[in-house]
């Protein structure tokens, strides 16, 4: 029954199926030509294994009707716990309909209180006012002003109100009995009339003296500073003064260039805005009121926030004319059309169609070596995204910084990793010659091994410029998993032309194999006269996979070199095993045989993986199996390297030999 299940692989194909049971029938296959097949024994088996699928398909059945009988179990148990949930949450709806009402109900109470503590409250006020001016008619009527109020500068809105109010209720009072605080009054109306008009003034002369400094009117602001130097704001007016000179000068290393040249425009904010800031911290050193700190940052902001709320916008626009700049001006070097890749359903179906087929569909272009990766083009990128970094670290509002790192990574994303990278991935596969290409020149691993390297450099700008603007915001997250789908999208592409490469590289070796290898190679017509140690087919091989070893190691790092010479070896024995059984073999073909072998053994430990030696050590044994005398084949073929494998295997290798049917070496396997 074993045997049955390893027949029976994914995708099943009946005509397959048959063909591969067949062949493991010693005479049902066409090994051996028409003498050696044996229709009855195939009849036998076939019976014999009918038999066997009927009592697989009863085991299967009854395992089905078992799950059958489980599932519906399993639906009545959950029909049940649904039905207790719809009452639990019937049950949950009716106290929640009680609890609405109830809430509506206090609600409604609420409501009505709320009415009537307003109603309670307006004439308290009313009342608590009405005290308050007779609190201060009183101060007046006594000729003593003790409240804050009236004493007190910075109260002198306040104040305002009070004697206005005050005023109109001496309106109505009569003269001859409150004479003396009608006077008071309006004496103190008089006073708080002309200190609002003395600070509006102040605030004119200031605006004036602003004014003309923006108009460059010299003279005009002697005049008004003169008269200023009198009042209180005249303090103010210098601050005024050094402020327009800031933003004068700001406005003219900056205003120039903004349209003009928006490269030297950031440069020069970055500069002015770092040199302030450098100032500020120098000038907080020194004694500037309790208040400097806030005062200099308003400063700064005053003179800069018109840059700093279009900053971002204007570097997402350079950065994007940049990069395209930069990567038209590298394909322009290399007289190359950038090709529209395509997009949609019909290019998705032939990228699936090449990853499981191997087919190329459309025109395969040749590259003539270029890998279309530039180390100088992503140097530029990177050192325009790192100064882009830098400019946003300082340049933007700490709640923002994190969502303008982010911009800035999308943009590097889209220059470098898509417009670069994916593009140079996806011209290498369309490089990448059919399996059965004669002389073909695999470039695509010296792409992988460009692309690896540019990674790691992304990868580098990543942690040591975009995580410390991010680490600590919401975006970490957004960034983590874009940098994780720009990989996964990368490694399908790289995984898809690596084995392609790998199949050519097959492809290459079966040439090789078919032009070189003869089959006089290993039945020689003369036997004793047999000077070579292996064949010609064989030294070439090998050559040709000591270099695609030695190309691997170059363009792959870490595990990956493992994992890419494991699937050459693999595909390399496959080819070499399968190539054997084509012929058959003489004595001293045989020992031929085993010394082409023992030569591709020696080229596979150049792979460094124990399982590619370990295949071909067991192809080596079956070999053996090619010369070994009649009376010892049996103890041969229980030796350490063939006591595992499948006696119709051994078999196989046996039935090449040219003394098969006269050494009656079939009896050693029924």
């Amino acid at each position: 029954m074993a045997t049955t299940a390893q027949l029976f692989e994914e995708p099943f194909d009946a005509d397959e199926y048959i063909e591969r049971l067949a062949w493991r029938i010693p005479g049902g296959g066409s090994k051996g030509g028409a003498e050696a097949f044996d229709p009855k024994r195939l009849l036998d088996e076939f019976k014999y294994h009918i038999e066997e699928l009927k009592q697989l398909d009863e085991k299967i059945q009854r395992k089905v009707e078992k799950l059958e009988h489980q599932c519906h179990r399993e639906a009545k148990e959950f029909a049940h716990k649904v039905q207790d949930l719809q009452r639990s949450n019937q049950v949950a709806f009716q106290h929640f309909q009680e609890l609405d009402e109830h809430i509506s109900y206090v609600a409604t109470k609420v409501c009505h209180l709320g009415d009537q503590l307003e109603g309670v409250n307006t004439p308290r006020q009313r009342a608590v006012e009405a005290q308050r001016l007779m609190t201060y008619f009183n101060e007046f009527l006594d000729g003593d002003l003790r409240s804050d109020v009236f004493n007190n500068p910075d109260k002198i809105k306040e104040a305002a109100d009070i004697i206005q109010k005050l005023h109109l209720i001496a309106q109505e009072l009569p003269f001859d009995r409150f004479a003396d605080v009608k006077a008071k009054i309006a004496s103190m109306f008089l006073i708080i009339l002309i200190h609002c008009k003395y600070h509006d003034l102040e605030r004119q002369l200031i605006q004036e003296f602003t004014a003309a400094q923006r108009r460059g009117e010299i003279g005009r602001m002697h005049e008004v500073a003169a008269v200023l130097l009198h009042f209180k704001g005249y303090a103010h007016c210098v601050d005024v003064y050094i402020k327009q000179c800031q933003e004068a000068h700001v406005r003219e290393k900056l205003d120039e260039t903004r349209h003009s040249d928006v490269e030297q425009y950031l440069k020069n904010l970055y500069d002015l805005y770092t040199k302030t800031t450098a100032l500020a911290t120098k000038l907080a050193e020194y004694n500037l009121g309790s208040d400097k700190h806030t005062f200099l940052s308003k400063l700064i902001k005053s003179i800069f926030s018109s840059y700093l709320e279009s900053y971002i916008d204007m570097e997402r626009d350079y950065l994007r004319s940049r990069g395209a700049m930069i990567l038209q001006r590298y394909y322009d070097s290399k007289n190359h059309q950038k090709r529209s890749l395509g997009a949609g359903s019909i290019q998705e179906l032939k990228e699936r169609i090449r990853q499981r087929t191997n087919i190329t569909l459309g025109q395969s272009i040749d590259t003539h070596g270029e890998t279309f990766l530039s180390p100088e083009l992503v140097v530029n990128l990177l050192q325009e995204t790192r100064h882009a970094f830098e400019r946003c670290h300082r340049l933007s509002d700490p709640s923002d910084l994190p969502k303008n790192a982010f911009s800035i990574f999308l943009l590097l994303v889209e220059h470098l990793c898509v417009e670069h990278i994916d593009y140079a991935l996806e011209i290498g596969l369309m490089g990448i010659p059919s399996s059965d290409a004669k002389n073909a020149n695999l470039y695509f691993l010296d792409v992988v091994q460009q692309a690896n390297s540019i990674f790691h450099l992304f990868d580098k700008q990543f942690n040591d410029q975009l995580m410390p603007l991010i680490s600590s915001s919401p975006k970490l997250a957004e960034c983590l998993q874009k940098k994780k789908e720009v990989i996964e999208q990368m490694e399908v592409k790289l995984d898809t032309g690596i084995d392609r490469t790998l199949n050519c590289m097959v492809g290459q070796m079966k040439h090789i194999l078919t032009t070189e290898q003869k089959k006089t190679d290993f039945r020689p017509e003369d036997e004793n006269n047999v000077m070579i140690q292996y064949t010609a087919a064989c030294s070439k091989v090998c050559a040709y996979v000591s270099r695609q070893v030695e190309h691997v190691r170059k363009s792959m790092d870490g595990k990956n070199v493992d994992t890419v010479l494991t699937e050459l070896g693999i595909r390399f024995h496959r080819l070499i095993h399968e190539h054997l059984q084509q012929f058959s073999y003489s004595s001293m073909g045989g020992m031929l045989a085993i010394c082409d072998v023992a030569e591709y053994r020696r080229c596979a430990k150049d792979f460094k993986v124990p399982l590619v030696l370990q295949l071909f050590d067991t192809l080596h044994a079956l070999c053996n199996l090619l010369v070994v005398a009649p009376d010892n084949l049996k103890q041969v073929c229980s030796g350490e390297h063939l006591t595992n494998l499948d006696r119709n295997l051994l078999h196989a290798f046996v039935q090449l030999r040219v003394d098969y049917r006269s050494a009656r070496l079939g009896r050693h396997f029924s």
